[in-house]
């Protein structure tokens, strides 16, 4: 057994010191929490001394818990990056550290020989992300991550040629935490950003697939319609939750392979995400892909940041409500294109508009507080 330290995610060189320490065995391992995060009662003093981070999720879909990362497995996780991407590189870090993807960039940069250039705390500004950028070694790979909607924010700021001059200068910009929808994918690529799509979760130490191709190491199968992955980059469970590891990663000879809850596709070469298993209603007796309907939503104009979610409804039992910032269409145009495309049970019942968007502090969604929000 080894130590298990809880300690703020708020100073990225200090948690890079930290990571560092409990990568290499010569400190604890680490559970990083949010700034301002109380120390949790409940935390035990020690882990396996394989462990070398525990990540708690967010919590934007469900019950949040405790991801118990090896460190082969962070490590394996940032070799095979490092291959797909084309050789070891300078990393800008521009998401919470106290979340995966934020670990995972610390984790490749100093796999890479180096640490990451932090973009400075608070919300996301395309300009404090480009000068981030800048910062980095010129006679080096450049890489960053991002969330879909921070890449939203660069997208629309790349008027300014020095943001877009610094982002095109990267040489991979890493999208994952959320279904990218396919327009801001090519206003990245006209705009001569170079994205990579990533697919994964805290339980396979990130992003394990990138643009629909697994990782080395990584396999896929699809079983009754769930996405379920493999390979050494998976975690050991869940910290002090032995039902919830058992239920959630299912052992056969030779395999270990982790239950995603995702619905997809996979032709054994390339994997589609078409949603979550759970983001499944019944309308009026007909089953709706809420995922399906939200990447319909937003191919229309202003309804990029579009996210659907259901509510109750007395007649048909649950309706798919969108709620967007813009409201660039009216209810009775997006009725008809979505019911066209999908079916009449799929239609919208109506549009909500906020401002903002809720988020989570990774920038993912905050899908409970608008299931609330379209509740009301």
């Amino acid at each position: 057994m080894r130590p298990l330290l809880a300690v703020s995610a708020g100073d990225p060189a200090d948690l890079t010191v930290a990571l560092r320490a409990a990568l290499d065995g010569s400190g604890p391992a680490i559970l990083p929490l949010a700034p301002g995060t109380p120390h949790p009662d409940d935390l035990p003093d020690e882990v396996p001394v394989a462990t070398a981070v525990v990540v708690a999720t967010s919590g934007s879909s469900g019950a949040p818990k405790r991801v118990v990362l090896p460190t082969a497995a962070l490590l394996t996780s940032a070799a095979a990056t490092e291959s797909a991407l084309g050789g070891p590189g300078e990393w800008v870090l521009a998401l919470p550290g106290h979340y995966i993807a934020g670990v995972q960039v610390i984790v490749r940069a100093l796999a890479a020989g180096s640490e990451p250039i932090a973009v400075p705390s608070g919300p996301f500004r395309a300009d404090a992300f480009a000068s981030a950028i800048r910062a980095l070694p010129a006679d080096r790979r450049r890489y960053s991550a991002l969330v879909p909607t921070q890449l939203h924010r660069v997208l629309e700021a790349m008027a300014d040629r020095e943001v877009a001059g610094a982002v095109r200068s990267l040489d991979a910009l890493l999208i994952g935490g959320g279904r990218l929808a396919d327009a801001e994918a090519e206003r990245a690529a006209e705009a001569g950003i170079r994205i990579v799509r990533t697919y994964g979760a805290s339980e396979t130490s990130g992003g394990c697939v990138y643009d629909g191709v697994p990782l080395a190491g990584v396999e896929v199968r699809v079983v009754d319609g769930e996405v379920q992955l493999a390979g050494p980059v998976l975690a050991d469970g869940y910290l002090g939750d032995p039902e919830r590891t058992a239920r959630m990663f299912v052992s056969e000879p030779g395999h270990r392979w982790y239950r995603t809850g995702d619905a997809g596709e996979w032709d054994g070469q390339r994997l589609t995400v078409t949603g979550r298993l759970d983001d499944v209603i019944v309308s009026g007796g007909e089953k709706v892909s809420l995922a399906v309907v939200e990447a319909v939503v937003q191919t229309l104009p202003g309804m990029t940041d579009a996210v659907v979610v259901r509510a109750p409804d007395p007649e048909w039992g649950e309706v798919p409500v969108v709620v967007t910032t813009a409201g660039g269409t009216d209810l009775p145009t997006l009725r008809a294109v979505v019911g066209e495309r999908l079916g009449r049970a799929a239609a919208p019942r109506r549009i909500v508009v906020v401002d903002p968007l809720p988020l989570l502090s990774n920038g993912k969604p905050d899908r409970v507080r608008l299931t609330a929000l379209a509740a009301e």
